[in-house]
């Protein structure tokens, strides 16, 4: 059967050969016929495309190219026995720069955390990106595990009721109170420092408030509308007089790391060390600090600090299968 393809023109000759190499990397064996196809060509004019790709490479100092590894190369046997295209020769274009185990496990582990955050993300583009950056390491990412909380199950929550514009009621557990339940007018889900918050509107309050996500359980979407989400949030995370103070002690080289966290003010030496006394607004909180050294970062008091820092980091041992 004649073959009924047009010849390219000219400036489609240049696109066709600008994505014909990306393509036959990508697939790695592909039959001239396919590739015809692909590129709407004829079989003969797909041929005399492989054939032109081996003079062309990278330039020498002269501006011509000197060695054969400088120039593409095909599996000319292959290609004249079976009709088959495969590059042996792709003029480094796969040697780019790629990320550590390390790097690709920290970037997967931020990934999946953005993943989380309502109605800011698309599923499918993460997940996307996630598997785009596993191929890119350069060895297999170190293992990761994002460990499921109940706050999964708040975001998802107040991700609903954004959707539907209803109220989220939920048990609110401030440090050295009784629990209460609240309602709220839903506006907005953050991370500050490793922490979740929610920002809305709480009926008991009658007035804008943030919630650490940390402190929330048993969350209920309600049949009341959202009618205060146009309000102001607040600037910041509560009255520093409702602070309390986190001693911790850091190896003098990595006191850099705790950032805006230390004063002249609020440090100390102690030897190779130095205390910190850094106030949080729930002292559990410093667990999150604490996990960005290693294990270099001692929580001193408050003991209510100390143990959700030692809980925490035995639930994430305990996901790895350690003690």
């Amino acid at each position: 059967m004649a073959d009924k393809t047009k010849p390219l023109l000219a400036a489609d000759r240049v696109r066709a050969y600008l994505t014909l190499v990306p393509y036959l990397l990508e697939r790695g064996e592909v039959s001239l016929d396919e590739a015809a196809r692909e590129f709407d060509v004829s079989v003969d004019e797909m041929r005399g495309m492989v054939e032109k790709l081996t003079v062309i490479g990278l330039p020498g100092d002269s501006g011509y190219w000197q060695q054969p590894h400088e120039l593409f190369d095909i599996n000319w046997d292959l290609l004249d026995e079976q009709g088959i295209i495969e590059i042996t020769n792709d003029v480094g274009l796969r040697r780019v720069p790629r990320f550590t185990a390390r790097e690709a496990a920290a970037l997967l582990a931020g990934l999946q955390m953005v993943a989380a955050v309502p109605a800011v993300s698309d599923p499918g583009l993460v997940a996307g990106l996630i598997a785009k950056l596993s191929r890119a390491a350069a060895n297999a990412p170190a293992d990761v595990v994002i460990a499921p909380s109940a706050v999964d199950e708040v975001r998802d929550a107040v991700s609903a009721a954004l959707r539907e514009s209803v109220a989220v009621s939920f048990r609110y557990q401030a440090p050295d109170a009784e629990p209460t339940t609240r309602t709220v007018d839903p506006v907005q889900v953050l991370i500050t420092n490793g922490q979740w918050y929610l920002q809305g509107w709480c009926h008991m309050r009658r007035a804008m408030r943030t919630f650490h996500l940390d402190r929330v359980s048993e969350p209920q979407l309600t049949d009341i509308a959202i009618t205060h989400a146009d309000a102001p949030v607040p600037d910041s995370f509560g009255a520093a007089g409702d602070d309390t103070a986190v001693t911790v002690r850091v190896p003098r080289r990595l006191v850099p790391l705790l950032g805006d966290y230390v004063r002249a003010d609020n440090s100390q030496d102690d030897g190779d060390h130095v205390l910190v006394s850094i106030r949080l607004s729930d002292p559990r909180g410093i667990k999150r600090v604490a996990g960005r050294f290693g294990g270099q970062l001692h929580v001193l008091d408050p003991d209510v600090a100390r143990a959700a820092t030692r809980e925490w980091a035995m639930a994430g041992l305990a996901l790895y299968g350690q003690t």
